[in-house]
């Protein structure tokens, strides 16, 4: 049963947000996030930036806040930036859901978009599946995300294997199926923080992207995995005692290439989590006396803002 609609929160879906994208020849951001301070940082970041939003939320982070508490605590966030008087656009996405029960939970508890992550099935099945979120999906007036070809997780070695990319002429035939507002493709980005090893030379695989484009036009492309894992904070982590392996991420150059692009989301939550988390290592370290919750969450906030206001303009904003 619904408890709530999305425009109740003072969110939108994406399809509008992505059309003035296309139009206007940039990508929305998309950043995860997990407790009160990382939704505040990036709602910051962007009114700031003066950047629409996509805010993205994992299975785990939603239980984590709680499923009673996140939509509430979504909607007092919105009202925070509107008394400020910014009007940019938000969207509220779940990232990766693979169980259609829990999907649809999320739907009725206000959700504006969401992921329907069938990629480990075979290409037929992962039709099945997202054509019937996309049409669970339509009487809450969401928008859907489905996704193709394989996007390697942290501990998954990286490969320039051409079987795990995805096949232009399969995107379209997928589009065209499913009904889809949104395409997750898979061109060497990753999830985590160990993308590619040391020596390695980062980059995508944008003639795939632009056979695609080819293909499919201006339909909305998204990338997973796209953190840059920028590496003064990989050095902060580990001078204020984090273990962390050597982690190398995606350049923001080639993002760039890929937002010019028919790319319109870009999802980042690796680099949010290591700037708050160095942040918070660095402060804790330099303050040992210090208790008060505020002053230590303060400061990584802060850091978490800055840092991505700086990627939404060297990055995102290609026009």
């Amino acid at each position: 049963m619904r408890k709530y609609d999305f425009k109740e929160l003072g969110l939108e879906n994406t399809r509008e947000m992505f059309k003035r994208a296309n139009e206007s020849g940039y990508s929305v951001p998309a950043f995860n996030f997990c407790n009160m301070e990382q939704l505040q940082a990036i709602l910051a970041a962007c009114v700031e930036a003066e950047s629409d939003v996509i805010l993205q939320i994992s299975a785990s982070a939603r239980k984590y806040i709680g499923k009673e508490t996140l939509p509430l605590m979504i909607k007092g966030a919105i009202n925070e930036i509107r008394e400020q008087g910014s009007k940019i656009s938000v969207a509220l996405n779940l990232d990766h859901g693979k169980e259609i029960d829990m999907i649809k939970d999320c739907l009725d508890y206000g959700f504006s978009s969401v992921m329907i992550d069938a990629s480990k099935y075979d290409f037929e099945k992962n039709i099945e599946i997202t054509k019937s979120v996309v049409e669970m999906a339509k009487e809450y007036g969401a928008s859907v995300e489905g996704e193709i070809g394989v996007i390697s997780g942290t501990e998954d070695e990286h490969t320039s294997d051409d079987s795990l990319f995805t096949k232009p002429h399969e995107a379209v035939e997928f589009i065209e199926r499913t009904g889809v507002d949104s395409l997750a493709i898979a061109i060497g980005t990753a999830h985590g923080a160990h993308k590619f090893k040391p020596g390695e030379d980062p980059k995508l695989r944008l003639d795939i992207l632009e056979a695609i484009k080819e293909k499919i036009g201006n339909f909305p492309i998204v990338l997973h995995g796209s953190s840059s894992v920028p590496q003064d904070y990989v050095k902060r982590f580990r001078e204020f005692g984090g273990e962390i392996k050597d982690a190398i991420g995606i350049p923001d150059e080639e993002l760039r290439k890929a937002s010019k692009s028919t790319v319109t989301k870009i999802n980042v939550d690796t680099d949010g989590r290591l700037v708050f988390v160095s942040s918070m290592r660095k402060t804790l370290a330099e303050n040992p006396k210090e208790m008060d919750l505020k002053k230590i969450l303060e400061y990584p906030r802060e850091e978490m803002k800055e840092f991505y206001k700086k990627k939404i303009n060297s990055v995102f904003k290609t026009k």
